[in-house]
């Protein structure tokens, strides 16, 4: 199998402006200046912003996070999550248009997530983002996050050639594909049931984690990462892999996380955890989950490579690999 090179891409809010200019050549704009485009973002728990030209500069943005309202609710919950976006989207995108030092009149076109995500979160992005084209008399372009997030990567390389192989890892999603071109993708695989971030942040809640005082302000996904790293026997606790007799490249979480469950069940009883109490192993069984996960993810992006060998769906001399976090 030849080699892929490899590249990782940490998503953020202007990811999918990224993605749309991208997309759209400058040409298309009839304008003697340059192209300005607005994105919105609202598709889970945090209310983004940014602005961005035809060359790819970042002009301003602004983001306003929800991470500690959910962290003490213990997860997101969709209703308050749109009612935070409801209450932060006016104040995000003015604050990201005065960091850019333009006026909403000089906007060439409004960009807004419309999938995936979570519905009541996505609504209020896309209302808002409609009212804006409709007042200020601008196109409005609806982007799918997901292929933004892969497309985003040729935003920061430009050695990054179509068609290359792109995993996509969020609390939301896990997905596999070939991106043949700006908007045409080739799906692999995707999880037949959780997301990784769901399965950290739900285990998390399950181990606890939230009552030692070092996670108390984390996420359930920073949190596990923490904890794995003062592992001293990360294989204490054994993990099967998912999937490994099907030759798919499908994703499935659910069963690791039964497998965690009952480890931690055994624990407790055994060691007379109480109620609020956090088990002596739960170093080492963080990290024996987080290597489980990892084992499984490298186990179906194998599949995918051999399925891109076998079918030829990638040249030799292009094989790329990015990865979104």
């Amino acid at each position: 199998m030849c080699s892929y090179t490899f590249f990782r891409n940490v998503s953020r809010a202007k990811t999918l402006i990224y993605a749309f200019l991208d997309s759209v050549p400058a040409k298309r704009w009839s304008s003697s200046n340059k192209t300005i485009i607005l994105g919105i973002e609202t598709s889970c728990d945090d209310t983004g912003c940014a602005l961005l030209d035809t060359d790819g500069n970042l002009l301003g943005e602004a983001l306003k996070s929800q991470h500690l309202i959910h962290l003490n609710n213990g997860g997101i919950i969709p209703p308050i999550a749109q009612d935070l976006h409801r209450k932060n989207i006016e104040r995000v995108v003015k604050d990201a248009v005065d960091a850019a030092n333009v006026q909403l009149e000089d906007i060439s076109a409004i960009a807004t997530t419309v999938k995936p995500g979570l519905p009541l979160s996505l609504t209020i992005g896309v209302r808002y983002g409609k009212y804006l084209c409709k007042k200020y008399h601008k196109p409005f372009i609806p982007i799918h996050h997901m292929e933004a997030h892969a497309l985003t990567a040729r935003m920061h390389n430009s050695t990054i050639e179509f068609p290359f192989l792109v995993l996509l890892i969020s609390g939301g999603h896990c997905l596999l594909a070939v991106a043949e071109k700006v908007d045409r993708f080739l799906l692999l695989g995707e999880s037949m049931d959780d997301a990784p971030g769901e399965a950290f942040d739900k285990m998390a809640r399950r181990m606890k984690l939230k009552n030692l005082p070092e996670y108390s302000c984390l996420s359930g996904g920073q949190a596990f990462e923490l904890a794995s790293q003062k592992a001293d026997n990360p294989l204490q606790y054994k993990f099967s892999v998912p999937l490994l007799q099907y030759k798919n490249c499908n994703f499935s979480f659910a069963g690791l996380k039964n497998q965690l469950q009952r480890h931690l069940v055994d624990e407790e009883r055994q060691k007379g955890v109480p109620a609020d109490g956090v088990i002596p192993g739960i170093n080492n069984l963080c990290a024996g989950f987080q290597l489980a996960i990892t084992r499984h993810l490298c186990h179906r992006l194998q599949r995918g490579m051999e399925y891109i060998e076998r079918k030829n769906l990638i040249p030799d001399d292009k094989k790329t690999l990015v990865i979104v976090l």
